[in-house]
């Protein structure tokens, strides 16, 4: 699944267009690389995302295509 899409399925960024542009501003680092949105990611990687001052770092648990706001937590874990 491509990065922005995971994001955003994920519910750790609202919409994919802002998903997109945290790529494309490199905000967006997967296993400490600088992302684009287009990046296929899969269960074990490390997604690190700054939002200003705050990041937030977490582990793909699981990509799946659809998830409710209530299974969308379980798709990462915080680290």
């Amino acid at each position: 699944m491509r990065l922005d899409k995971y994001l955003k399925i994920s519910r750790l960024i609202k919409r994919r267009t802002v998903a997109n542009e945290a790529c494309d501003g490199g905000h967006v680092t997967v296993n400490g690389a600088a992302a684009k949105a287009s990046r296929e990611i899969k269960a074990g990687d490390i997604i690190e995302i700054r939002f200003g001052a705050r990041t937030t770092k977490v582990e793909v648990l699981s990509v799946s295509e659809n998830a409710t706001k209530a299974d969308a937590p379980a798709m990462y874990k915080e680290l």
